[in-house]
């Protein structure tokens, strides 16, 4: 099963970003990419988090599992919130025990989304 890490590319993180400059979030998304993706894992870069007032964001989301968004990230940030990707894509309900996540992980969880549950 994939496992999909969300990566807002349209956020300033507060900043004023001049023209034909890389926003905070585009270069998340760049940094992530460059790294490489953990197998099972797929980098989509998407519009809005919606979760502006927290800097740069990101969400993980698979079917069946647990989902969470991520904030006050940044470039510098890329390689463990690929180690939490992983984690959390090795985590059969996307519940990653908490000593086993990445510190950003566990400090900078904006939500937690229960699975979709189908009637």
């Amino acid at each position: 099963m994939s496992v999909s890490l969300h990566v807002c590319i349209t956020c300033k993180a507060g900043e004023t970003v001049p023209d034909g400059t890389a926003c905070p979030g585009t270069r998340l998304h760049a940094a992530l990419t460059a790294a490489g993706a953990p197998e099972a894992v797929q980098i989509v870069p998407v519009e809005c988090l919606s979760a502006c007032s927290q800097g740069c964001s990101v969400a993980l989301s698979a079917p069946g599992r647990w989902s969470y968004v991520y904030g006050r990230l940044s470039e510098n940030d890329a390689a463990e919130i690929l180690s939490g990707a992983a984690a959390y894509a090795s985590a059969p309900d996307g519940i990653v025990p908490w000593r086993q996540r990445p510190q950003i992980f566990r400090k900078q969880s904006l939500a937690r989304i229960p699975p979709m549950v189908l009637a």
